[in-house]
């Protein structure tokens, strides 16, 4: 029997394992997808970060800066304006809710072995043409079962009494639900909860900002190094994610980096070093770095998965580069799954896919040589 997100946390997670906790995303065949939505409904309400323009509205949430005439949508699909006000259709409207384990994210540098309580909402600004999430991220809110309501309060209260540490806004791009993240996280932050932030980077300065003091971890795909890649297979602009990643590098948020190899399209040598240069340069030798295999997908079907070869010859240029920290996704049981000291060499953490083994830190310190290890440990 499938359940909503909302009725899994009615039921208690206390008495649902990771696996049976997978709420998936529901889609429906509309006869109409573009169909206006209610300026009433439960989970259309006035959008942040927009102002009023000429014959329209102009969102200024993420670097499109959309200007949107009456009944327009912006490249994400769940902004619209309506009556020229800015709505979002998708507050409290959780279409995926999971119990994942942190390393799913992927995050390393923070409570490995704990769950995380992961939800989304439906919509992108982005194009990905390999999106591993595509089913979710672009579709429009109508196109997924409505459902029930699934309040910031009711999801903090589930995790406070689940006893689950943490909070992910992830799968699509959290950026389009603003506003069901930032008071989502916010009420997390005063229940003692961390928070996860995992996204494609795509959002201004002033909303980042905005967020930040609610946030433990940032998450950051970074797609590729070069400006065409972005332009042709993701659709968005690279300066413009290359600057979240500077903004953050400036804060005291854990920031960790995901690069997802896709063959033939970025899995050159000199974007590899490009790569792990450029964070060297801006972000620091410090900043966990994950080369991740690719698997066919939306428009990529025809593609093979990336060859660990390939994601083996990356993290070696990420490491000559100057890089501490540099991990293999999605090959389980490989070494380059878990830390190491890197000044000498201890295992720190061993994991193998998702499962956490020895945890071999003294505080937040290599036990042999007493190096810190850059993190949230406790």
């Amino acid at each position: 029997m499938r359940l909503s997100p909302a009725q899994y946390l009615s039921i208690g997670l206390s008495h649902l394992t990771a696996a049976s906790l997978i709420a998936g995303f529901f889609v429906t065949k509309s006869p109409n997808p573009f169909r206006a939505i209610p300026v009433d409904a439960d989970f259309a309400r006035e959008g942040s970060f927009w102002k009023s323009a000429d014959l329209g509205v102009k969102c200024s949430l993420c670097p499109f800066d959309c200007y949107l005439t009456e009944g327009a949508r912006g490249k994400c699909r769940v902004r619209m304006n309506r009556g020229g006000v800015l709505y979002t259709m998708v507050y409290a409207r959780a279409v995926s809710l999971n119990l994942d384990p942190i390393e799913k994210k992927p995050v390393f540098h923070m409570l490995p072995g704990t769950g995380i309580l992961s939800f989304a909402t439906v919509g992108c600004p982005l194009r990905c043409s390999f999106c591993q999430n595509w089913s979710l991220s672009q579709v429009y809110p109508e196109q997924a079962v409505k459902g029930e309501q699934l309040a910031p309060e009711a999801i903090v209260t589930a995790a406070v009494n689940n006893r689950i540490p943490s909070i992910a806004y992830t799968y699509g791009e959290p950026a389009v639900f603003y506003e069901y993240m930032h008071d989502t996280a916010r009420l997390a932050r005063k229940r003692g909860l961390r928070n996860v932030v995992v996204t494609s980077g795509y959002i201004n300065p002033e909303p980042l900002r905005k967020l930040l003091p609610y946030l433990d971890v940032v998450k950051v795909d970074l797609k590729g190094i070069r400006e065409e890649f972005y332009s042709t297979e993701v659709g968005g602009y690279l300066p413009a994610v290359l600057d979240t990643l500077k903004l953050l590098a400036k804060t005291g948020v854990q920031v960790e980096v995901v690069n997802l190899v896709v063959p033939g399209r970025n899995d050159g040598a000199e974007d590899f070093d490009l790569l792990t240069k450029w964070i060297r340069a801006n972000m620091g030798p410090d900043t966990p770095l994950f080369f991740s295999r690719f698997h066919p997908d939306y428009k990529m079907r025809n593609l093979p998965p990336t060859p660990v070869a390939t994601l083996e010859r990356a993290r070696a240029i990420a490491l000559k580069n100057g890089l501490r920290f540099v991990y293999l996704g999605n090959v389980p049981g490989h070494p380059a799954e878990s830390t190491y000291c890197p000044d000498d060499g201890t295992l720190l953490i061993e994991r193998s896919g998702f499962q956490v083994g020895r945890i071999n830190l003294a505080g937040d310190k290599c036990p042999k040589c007493g190096r810190k290890i850059p993190g949230i440990w406790r």
